[in-house]
């Protein structure tokens, strides 16, 4: 198994920076997944922890020792690409394998290990199939499959399920979060849907920009995200944001309402207010703290999201747990659960109660 640590990790291409002050420590055992938009820089740290991309500056150390200059082969690392690359003209046991024979492992080995793999993902009776026999799931657990028997110190996820279907998805996420516990070993995880961030993750890196915005486990970076790009990053839909100000009073919105909040910053630093849409309620007249006309309603079944415009606020996004019988065009009353509400300031970050 593998301690994996980046201390101080920059990555420039030319003259150009993409990538600075990276200080990231990953623990024996531990489900590390980074996240973020594209070009952030995920995937190039991800290759830079391969050894696919050189590092410009810092230390890269595994359990304790400097790997910088250490080549792919020799990092005890299994990588599972975006892209399946699979042999097309190998079945699935010789896919699998394929790693330990060209390192000369013995045919009785390579046997014992493709079968405990096969086994592991649910491929026994698929294994002397070609690949264009084979589903894009059945492809994609061939090749965790070809990561599992090398049985390495660390897995390498870079984007794996993004050429699924929404079905294949979630079960292919199930089954990566099963690897996960059935081998107890690092695996380092590649991607841009922060859904697979707070299902899978132990901790979640946000990266933005080259930089690290926020490490933390999924709860901490939603109840407590460090700032506005974090806050609307994580979570689905997406935080409200809405324009604020400082009174004496507590914190004005735009339209002129004012929220009493406990443990207001004392300073005049709050700029937006920030309120998850599951932490908006619909309620009457007289208990609201805004109003306004819903312009569309969608009905998911166990949600409903409800796109209302409140005027001088804006747009507002509230969901309702379950079916709310509401129509568009409707008028529509909102509180909002000041318990649960943040504040930023005019640099987007996140002020402490």
């Amino acid at each position: 198994m593998a301690r994996i640590e980046l201390q101080n990790i920059t990555k420039a291409y030319g003259s150009v920076e993409v990538m600075r002050d990276i200080d990231l420590t990953i623990e024996d055992g531990e489900f590390l997944v980074l996240v973020g938009p594209s070009g952030c820089g995920k995937s190039t740290l991800l290759r830079m922890i391969a050894g696919l991309e050189p590092i410009t500056g810092g230390e890269f150390l595994i359990n304790g020792e400097r790997m910088n200059e250490v080549p792919p082969r020799d990092r005890d690392m299994a990588m599972v690409f975006q892209s399946y690359a699979l042999y097309p003209h190998m079945d699935v046991a010789r896919n699998m394998g394929f790693s330990l024979e060209i390192r000369k492992s013995g045919s009785e080995e390579r046997d014992r290990k493709v079968g405990e793999a096969a086994k592991t993902l649910g491929l026994t009776a698929l294994t002397k199939r070609l690949p264009k026999a084979l589903s894009g799931g059945q492809r994609q657990r061939v090749a965790m499959g070809r990561a599992i028997v090398r049985d390495p110190s660390a897995f390498l996820f870079d984007e794996p399920l993004s050429n699924l279907d929404a079905a294949l998805r979630v079960e292919m996420r199930l089954e990566i979060a099963r690897m996960h516990q059935r081998l107890a070993a690092t695996m380092i995880y590649v991607t841009h849907d922060q859904v697979e961030a707070l299902t899978l993750a132990d901790r979640i890196v946000v990266l933005n920009a080259g930089k690290i915005q926020q490490v933390g486990t999924p709860l901490d970076l939603y109840e407590s995200p460090a700032n506005k790009f974090v806050a609307q990053f994580i979570g689905s839909p997406t935080m409200n944001i809405l324009s604020v100000e400082q009174n004496s009073n507590g914190i004005q919105l735009k339209d002129g309402t004012v929220l009493q909040m406990a443990g207001t910053p004392d300073k005049d630093s709050v700029s937006e207010l920030g309120v998850r849409p599951e932490h908006l309620n619909i309620v009457s007249p007289e208990k609201a703290h805004l109003s306004g006309v819903a312009e569309l309603v969608e009905h998911l079944g166990s949600d409903t999201n409800i796109h209302a415009k409140v005027p001088g606020v804006g747009q507002v996004l509230v969901r309702q747990h379950g079916h709310y019988p509401l129509k568009a065009g409707e008028p529509v009353d909102i509180a909002l659960d000041l318990d649960k509400t943040h504040l930023f300031d005019q640099k987007g970050r996140r002020l402490a109660a």
